[in-house]
């Protein structure tokens, strides 16, 4: 039997050859020769590329550093993904388990009373008992003429290579998450320290015009207008804390701790935006996650096209059966009790009401919509660049206007207070001169903060150091031991 069920798996082996349905060919997607927005900010030498998993890295902050490593040991939206992963692993090894035979044994052993008046009773009236024993084995192999197992092992193999690009994606939005906050928060950092600065000047002003007041050279008006102007000074420190602690609370989150038990050390937001490596806009095609995830579901779509199609075509499955039986156990393993049975069967669909027309042109509509989900994609990652090349270019040139406004802001302060002691005008314009002071220096250090955000983002719709490369050798290959795993 052994030998007729080896040769039957071999005629379907060789057999196993057509595969029907479309090969598969990413879509064409134009691509801009070069980015639109330029500026001397984003030059970078080729040695300066974003560093790749570690993008994080090209702002040289020790301090971030630690975070994003706390972040991608504890995140548990990240952890979620990994699993998410290996369950698609799991079931792309499913889907190669069709390319091979399946095996059974079913032991078992039953008493039996037959009835005495049964029609084939050769002795009517007189009943039989029996114990019966029996070891069957089963073996089943469909063979895969027009590719059926093939198509839904490729269709399982992009879905893991989607997975596992989705994964990437999930980690580049949840560390750029991390960073920009973690950049929002040293702003503020360095905002309260600009507001505190304030602070002890609108102070230094409340005693000079108390001293005048003492004197009668300066009005209560002058005091309460001074009064008023240090107490709402004062109310935005409280405010800058809040918004503090509300980024610090979401880093919390992101690096899997507790609100409550985490602290980020204050730290003033300095330096400048690193030069970001941008490379042509085609090199965007291969460098973000999210447009891979969207890329291998359209590949997985068209093999599901191709398993579909193989619905029109017959189905040939080779069985067999085999063991021993007897009603005696000492002589179940011997030659008398063996029993065996071989056969094939081929299933030809002919009518069904459309059903698999239907499910067909079901598939390709699907397939369709990813080819435009897969090029929208694209649209929004050249968007979401040139957003961020634009953006940067505007908030460096607003940041070196902003800088020269604060220092003329400080001068006019300067010359505010001494036509004040001068007698030449009134507390006012003191006032009013360290107001725009204030703003101006808070304007010039959330440009900076801007900017640092918007590098985030930008290295983040660049994807972030990644490329496609990464998910290749993300698949599962039929081996020759899965045919006896159990």
């Amino acid at each position: 039997m052994k030998w007729a069920l080896a040769g039957a798996l071999a005629v379907g082996l060789c057999t196993a050859g057509c595969v029907v349905g479309p090969k598969y060919q990413r879509p064409s997607t134009p691509a801009p020769p070069a980015w639109k927005t330029e500026g001397p900010w984003r030059e970078a030498a080729p040695k300066d590329a974003i560093p790749k998993g570690a993008w994080w890295e090209v702002f040289h902050d020790d301090a971030l550093n630690a975070y994003e490593q706390l972040l991608l040991r504890a995140n548990q939206s990240l952890v979620a993904a990994r699993d998410r992963l290996d369950q698609a692993r799991s079931l792309a090894r499913v889907a190669s388990a069709g390319l091979f035979p399946t095996a059974n044994v079913d032991p078992g052993a039953a008493r039996i009373r037959y009835s005495g008046n049964r029609p084939e009773n050769t002795e009517p009236g007189v009943a039989l008992t029996e114990t019966t024993y029996q070891i069957p084995f089963a073996l089943n192999y469909e063979v895969d003429l027009f590719g059926r197992a093939r198509k839904a092992l490729e269709a399982a193999n992009a879905s893991l290579q989607g997975t596992a690009a989705d994964l990437q994606n999930v980690q580049l939005v949840l560390t750029a998450e991390l960073a920009a906050d973690y950049f929002s928060l040293r702003e503020l950092d360095a905002e309260y320290g600009v507001v505190q600065e304030s602070v002890k000047i609108q102070q230094e002003g409340l005693v000079l015009v108390k001293h005048r007041h003492e004197g009668g050279v300066a009005s209560g008006l002058d005091l309460a207008q001074q009064q008023t102007l240090l107490d709402s000074t004062n109310a935005q420190l409280f405010l800058t804390q809040q918004q503090r602690a509300q980024y610090e609370h979401a880093m919390a989150a992101l690096t899997g701790n507790a609100a409550s038990t985490f602290t980020v050390p204050d730290s003033p937001l300095k330096g400048t935006p690193p030069a970001i490596p941008l490379g042509v806009p085609s090199d965007l095609l291969e460098r973000r996650p999210d447009v891979a995830t969207a890329e291998r579901n359209m590949a997985q779509q068209n093999a599901l096209v191709g398993f579909a199609r193989t619905s029109f075509y017959p189905q040939f499955t080779i069985s067999g059966s085999g063991g021993f039986q007897t009603i005696s156990i000492g002589s179940l393993i011997s030659a008398p009790s063996t029993f065996w049975s071989l056969g094939g069967d081929l299933l030809q669909p002919i009518f069904n009401g459309g059903r698999i027309r239907a499910n067909y042109a079901a598939a390709k509509s699907v397939y369709d919509q990813s080819v435009a989900n897969y090029r929208e994609s694209v649209l929004d990652a050249f968007q979401q660049v040139e957003d961020g090349l634009s953006g940067l270019n505007s908030l460096s040139q607003a940041a070196e206007t902003q800088t020269a406004a604060v220092a003329d802001a400080r001068r006019a302060l300067d010359i505010a207070n001494d036509r004040y002691t001068g007698g030449l005008t009134t507390f006012l314009d003191v006032i009013t001169a360290q107001s725009v002071l204030l703003t101006n220096e808070r304007l010039n250090t959330q440009l900076l903060g801007q900017q640092m955000v918007t590098s985030v983002y930008l290295v983040k719709a660049l994807g972030g150091g990644w490329d496609a490369s990464a998910i290749q050798n993300e698949q599962v290959h039929p081996t020759a031991s899965q045919i006896v795993q159990p």
